[in-house]
Formats: C-alpha cells, structure tokens, sequence
C-alpha cells in the first residue's frame, strides 16, 4: 500500500504486537524472573514457566507458592524488568522514509508508563518520535477517543494514519475520527488472538497488511 507522506501527515502506531511480539516482552521478563530466583541454573524454571503459561496456568501464583513472595513484588518485578525485544522486519525503513519526507510519527499505547516507556528505549526508536500517549498518563484506554485527540492537539496535521493489531479496540475511535485505519495481520504470536469477533464496520480498519514492507512511504 501507497502512503502519500508530507509536513501535513502524522502516523501513528500501537505498540504491543503492532512494533514487535509482545510475547517477546513476556519471555524476557520470565526469563529475569527465573534468573532472580535461581541465579545458578535458572533455564529449568525459565522453562516451566513458559510452559504453565503456553498451558494457561497461572504462572504468576505458581512462583508466589514456590518462592514465598508477595504477588506485588513478583508484578513490579515483571513491569521494571529491562526488556530485551526487537523491532519487526522493515519498521525502521517506514520510520526513516516516513521522516525523510516531513511526516510526523506518533504512539498510542495501553499500559502503565514505566513498562511502555522501557519498550520504547529498549526498541531504540525514542528519536523518531513526536509524540507519545500512553493510557496511564493521561487517565485513558482505547477504544476512548480522548487519546486520538490528544495525537490531534499535540500533532496538528491534514490527514492521520493509525497502524495498528487489535481489532477489538484499535480502530475504533480512529475510524469515528476520520482517520485511516491499517490493521497488521496476527503473525501467529500475538497476545490477543480474537479478530474474528470484530469484523463488523465499527472494529474494522480500512485496509490490512501482513508485513511492513507493504508499507510503501511515497
């Protein structure tokens, strides 16, 4: 797909399974979690955890019951963790022709501030941005449209893109707004695995791509 980009576009981007697999954010912060309570030979825990999980056990009681630690402890140490994740094929390339030619890019993303915020420094890709809203930080989630105005205060532009993975609440407000809607496919790894619930106009964006090399900044 042809995206015509110029000082009057903005395109902004979810963050979770939409810039990477936010399975791999689970996997390092059970693979820290192992590492903390058995410093020695963490590889046998790390695998049962992944397990129970792939199972759909409660991984997060099962080491609150082993180790003798309080719930709270575990979560803040999965939500501070420093994450070891990497960008999907070819979102640098949208990124670099995206501000070659003028255009702005912006985040929308569900989640606390400190662990979002870890993601974005970890992926390396804080420079490129103009701005980022997160649902902690400004008292909202998707699908509210108050966080796709907030892209429109900050960002003031002619046309806006929102590319993006979760048809339950992604589009929503974006399509309400005007704005195009693109959809990246599940790669098979996605956390929330349920699009063929929202298939009705409302969920659905206006086009979807399987790879970013779809993209074709113009």
């Amino acid at each position: 797909m042809d995206i015509k980009v110029n000082d009057q576009t903005v395109i902004v981007f979810d963050l979770d399974d939409t810039l990477y697999n936010e399975l791999d954010y689970l996997k390092s912060a059970y693979k820290s979690i192992a590492v903390h309570f058995e410093p020695e030979d963490w590889k046998p825990l790390y695998s049962k955890m992944f397990s129970l999980y792939r199972s759909r056990v409660n991984v997060f009681e099962f080491i609150v019951n082993t180790y003798t630690i309080e719930m709270g402890f575990l979560i803040e140490m999965y939500r501070s963790h420093h994450p070891k994740i990497q960008l999907f094929d070819g979102v640098l390339d949208v990124f670099e022709a995206i501000k070659a030619n003028g255009g702005k890019i912006g985040i929308i993303t569900d989640g606390r501030s400190k662990t979002q915020r870890a993601k974005l420094e970890s992926l390396n890709i804080l420079k490129y941005l103009d701005k980022i809203i997160i649902s902690e930080e400004i008292g909202s989630e998707k699908p509210s449209v108050e966080n796709f105005k907030a892209i429109q205060k900050a960002l003031p532009a002619s046309e806006y893109y929102y590319i993006a993975d979760n048809l339950k609440k992604d589009f929503v407000a974006p399509n309400v707004l005007g704005w195009n809607t693109v959809a990246l496919i599940d790669n098979g790894k996605n956390i929330h695995c349920d699009a063929h619930k929202y298939l009705d106009n409302a969920h659905q964006p206006q086009q979807f791509i399987i790879a970013y090399d779809e993209i074709n900044i113009i």
